[in-house]
């Protein structure tokens, strides 16, 4: 789980640079200012948790459930949260109604949530 969690953390750093400048470029001439506001909100998270997923794969040692789904909720919550945002911030443009979309972004955003809460109760338990 630490190969995996180390291994996420990379891709969706790597991922949140390459969006983030084609955001920044190619998206700026085609979609509303408040599409790719949106839009920019999808990467900025999805850095964070880049972020949060090599410090905990560093410091975690995974040997509990809980520490495993401190990593998984934030891998799976990510993948919900930003990638539904990128692709509502796209529907104009794609000439796609993605609206049924809307109700996944917060539930990836609750998982993100409870990834954190979970290491708040990890680091008070172990008194780190």
């Amino acid at each position: 789980m630490k190969t995996i969690t180390l291994v996420f953390g990379a891709v969706y750093g790597m991922v949140s640079v390459i969006l983030g400048a084609f955001g920044a470029h190619a998206l700026k001439k085609i979609l509303a200012v408040e599409r790719l506001e949106s839009f920019e909100t999808g990467v900025r998270y999805q850095m964070y948790a880049a972020f949060f997923l090599l410090i905990i794969g560093y410091i975690l040692k995974f040997e509990t459930s809980a520490e495993k789904w401190t990593s998984i909720l934030m891998i799976a919550g990510t993948i919900l949260f930003s990638v539904s945002i990128y692709f509502l911030s796209m529907q104009d443009y794609l000439g796609m109604n993605l609206k049924f979309l809307g109700p996944i972004t917060p539930l990836g955003g609750l998982m993100m949530i409870l990834s954190w809460a979970m290491l708040i109760f990890y680091f008070a338990k172990n008194r780190i």
